[in-house]
């Protein structure tokens, strides 16, 4: 703007010109100033010479400091050395000047966790298994539910209630679903979280036994275990999960209805409002039969009721993902 008023100035006046496009006159007269050079910030007497400063840097770079932060050091020259070279912020600013800012500390590396990619095209190739706590009757009481889900048809094959967390609960649960399902050798991948009882190596031993693959999440990944997670929230939510369960006993006869209403009376809606029992046992095709045979009927009644045309019905998903890549240039195809 003080540029486009020096152009109207001769025009109409500076005065005109600067009312016109709301520019201060003090501004535009600023502007035309030139400009004095930079001066060069004087060195305060109190600073450290340039040889107190390599040296400085040299005992940061020592082989005893050379993985130890700039307040470490200038604390253990006081206590250990009786030494004062300077204070810890001026340590920061010598290592700046080298560009030498950074992690000083000696760290073990943690090597990169590749992230799960399944698929599951039918049930019974993925489970996804996890562990939740139900509030006991006082605070610090909780009850343990594990419960393993089928990620294509979000089935709840088994369950198991107790009052602590353990490899041998999960090594039972596993054994007698598996068992109760009719799985064979290398048809199922079992998918879980980072838990103790979840990596045991008596539950990893077991699954190896009964040819089962085991992944695992990322650590601090929850979105790598969405099934078991979302399946938690449907079951918090239910309008009768109380605040706490008085005791086993009264968990078991809460969990026991809500199973049985999960898997066989929730229209899920990632299941194209099929519940998880229709599309585990292969009654989609005859229950969409069934629907879309109602759904015609009330068409050819009343046609104009149906504004887009004949009535279609959503559609199953054929393949459900952990993690689907965005390229198909990697998969990994869990099939039977």
């Amino acid at each position: 703007m003080i540029q486009a008023a020096e152009q109207l100035g001769p025009q109409i006046g500076i005065a005109a010109a600067c009312d016109k496009l709301g520019v201060p006159r003090s501004s535009l007269y600023r502007a035309r100033q030139p400009k004095a050079p930079a001066q060069p910030r004087p060195t305060p007497t109190r600073a450290l010479t340039s040889e107190e400063r390599t040296e400085v840097r040299q005992v940061l770079n020592s082989e005893r400091f050379q993985d130890s932060a700039p307040r470490q050091v200038y604390a253990t020259l006081l206590d250990d050395d009786q030494l004062y070279l300077c204070h810890w912020r001026t340590m920061y600013r010598i290592l700046k000047e080298h560009q030498e800012v950074h992690e000083r500390r000696h760290q073990r590396q943690h090597p990169p966790v590749d992230k799960p990619v399944l698929l599951a095209t039918a049930p019974k190739q993925v489970w996804s298994w996890d562990i939740t706590q139900l509030p006991g009757p006082a605070k610090g009481i909780c009850f343990y539910l594990y419960v393993i889900i089928d990620i294509f048809s979000r089935y709840v094959p088994g369950w198991l209630l107790a009052d602590h967390e353990a490899a041998s609960l999960a090594e039972t649960l596993m054994t007698d679903t598996c068992a109760k399902q009719g799985i064979l050798p290398r048809q199922l991948t079992l998918h879980a979280d980072r838990g103790g009882p979840m990596r045991a190596k008596t539950v990893a031993q077991l699954l190896a036994d009964l040819q089962v693959t085991k992944t695992h999440t990322r650590p601090y990944t929850p979105d790598d275990n969405p099934y078991s997670e979302a399946h938690f929230k449907t079951m918090k939510y239910r309008p009768d999960f109380p605040d706490r369960f008085a005791s086993m006993s009264a968990a078991h006869q809460w969990a026991r209805p809500f199973f049985e209403w999960y898997n066989h009376e929730h229209r899920h809606s990632g299941l194209a409002l099929l519940t998880p029992a229709m599309v585990h046992y292969g009654l989609v095709e005859q229950i969409q039969a069934q629907r879309q045979q109602i759904l015609q009927a009330a068409y050819e009644a009343h046609p104009e009721r149906f504004v887009r045309g004949q009535p279609t019905l959503p559609q199953l998903p054929n393949e459900v993902w952990i993690n689907k890549p965005e390229s198909d240039l990697t998969i990994t195809q869990n099939s039977q």
